[in-house]
């Protein structure tokens, strides 16, 4: 089958995607043989691009988001059979979805929204189920007074766009996102934040003069280590702060004197771990379909090519690896 992978861990500058030929993975007892249709790219993808070489000898194929047609169902797996339409963002220890086929284990994957091209599905899964995780695993919303405000740091990003839309049409929070550009920011206002503010900016006097003098919930999406004294600023004795990035450090002493609790999100944990509800992924993943279908959430796609090879990539890993992205990029199968 035709692939997308690498060898050596380096700068999207030198070009490491290449075009290569692989065989077509065999699925185990409890996975699906996809055939992928569209994928999107994430930042994990740079992150372990740059950082992480594939085994000597071999290629390391990348793609943590896909939509595509199951063709062969394991033994073990119920409720699949050939000719599915099924999304997914597979496991951080398996092959990836940047080729022709990829093999997912079931409890992962659910159809896919009957209302969406495989394109635009391609866009969600890795960032709906972190946004879902976050929201309504970490931070326990739907439990909170109605007067409770939810503050979304980089709320223009592809988490971003699924946890305002979540928050705000599930939960009675009121949602800030923040974004510095006049297109982030209108993108924010498009998924449905209440109130956008810009975080390159001082955040207290932003909220003071929205009559909110602070917030309960907190969910950092990027840079926590150089927002985190003005969040621990922001949030109520209490209140809930919750992150997915990686900070070199970060002084969880600052949250000790209004009793802040931290909550991390990593969406992989559940498969990483075969977690004995790793099977709650696939629920996730069909209520998205499901509110998906119904119009209360929308697709977060914002930029589509067309041909799943190196050079599409590259586009798109050069894309993320900016950080200037709204929305997510999607790469369809020519």
């Amino acid at each position: 089958m035709h692939a997308v992978g690498y060898r050596f861990a380096h700068p999207i500058e030198k070009a490491t995607l290449a075009d290569i030929i692989l065989p077509t993975p065999i699925p185990n007892d409890d996975d699906l043989l996809v055939e992928v249709k569209a994928v999107s790219v994430n930042p994990v993808d740079v992150k372990i691009r740059g950082n992480v070489g594939a085994p000597e000898g071999q290629h390391k194929v990348l793609g943590w988001d896909a939509a595509g047609i199951v063709r062969q169902v394991g033994r073990h797996v119920t409720g699949f059979q050939p000719g599915d339409r099924v999304w997914y963002a597979g496991a951080l220890d398996r092959p990836g979805s940047n080729g022709q086929f990829q093999c997912v284990n079931a409890k992962i994957a659910s159809a896919m929204p009957k209302t969406l091209s495989f394109a635009d599905a391609a866009a969600m899964p890795l960032t709906a189920l972190t946004a879902w995780e976050l929201l309504f695993d970490r931070l326990k919303a739907g439990l909170e007074p109605e007067s409770s405000t939810l503050l979304i740091v980089g709320a223009a990003g592809g988490v971003g766009s699924v946890l305002t839309q979540l928050a705000k049409q599930l939960t009675s929070l009121t949602v800030i996102g923040t974004a510095s550009r006049p297109e982030s920011q209108a993108w924010v206002k498009k998924m449905g934040a209440d109130h956008v503010i810009d975080h390159a900016q001082p955040l207290q006097p932003q909220l003071d003069a929205l009559g909110v003098e602070a917030v309960t919930h907190v969910a950092s999406l990027n840079h926590t280590e150089a927002h985190l004294e003005q969040l621990v600023d922001c949030l109520i004795p209490q209140g809930k702060l919750a992150l997915i990035d990686d900070p070199e450090q970060l002084d969880i002493r600052k949250l000790k004197s209004k009793s802040i609790s931290l909550h991390w999100e990593f969406m992989f944990t559940r498969s990483l771990y075969s977690t004995t509800d790793m099977y709650q992924q696939h629920v996730i993943l069909a209520n998205v379909a499901k509110l998906i279908d119904q119009g209360v959430l929308k697709s977060t796609a914002s930029h589509q090519l067309t041909g799943l090879n190196a050079a599409n990539l590259i586009l798109a890993h050069q894309a993320v690896e900016s950080g200037r992205t709204i929305g997510k990029y999607v790469i369809a199968q020519s």
